[in-house]
């Protein structure tokens, strides 16, 4: 399979069947984000994204962490993206479903869990 067919295919997605899953996935990673980070807030810790990429004693901790809250969110994703493959394709990359799963569940968690431990710091 060629590069251009693997982008129409990944981009695709979001005409296709099960497009509801694109804002649902996404949101339920960002609902955990928003958790974890007021909880960071009240901890008093450093925002997520920076502590794992800049305190390497607890970045394993970190990560099990954050595993803890996205994991659940990205094999349902992974999943369902197989089933797409399969319903849609008739066949199925792993690779596509491990991409589409990071992207709604892991960067949204990413990138919110931060700013919301920022925003509950300075809200107490």
């Amino acid at each position: 399979m060629d590069d251009q067919n693997i982008w129409q295919e990944l981009l695709g997605r979001s005409a296709g069947p099960f497009k509801l899953r694109l804002i649902l996935q996404p949101a339920m990673a960002i609902f955990f984000a928003i958790r974890a980070g007021r909880r960071d807030g009240k901890e008093n810790r450093p925002p997520y994204g920076w502590a794992l990429l800049t305190d390497r004693a607890h970045r394993r901790e970190l990560l099990r962490e954050g595993w803890k809250d996205v994991g659940k969110i990205f094999v349902i994703a992974s999943v369902i993206d197989v089933i797409y493959q399969f319903v849609v394709f008739r066949t199925i990359h792993p690779a596509q479903a491990l991409v589409v799963a990071s992207v709604l569940a892991v960067v949204p968690y990413l990138l919110i869990r931060g700013p919301a431990g920022r925003i509950s710091r300075r809200a107490r």
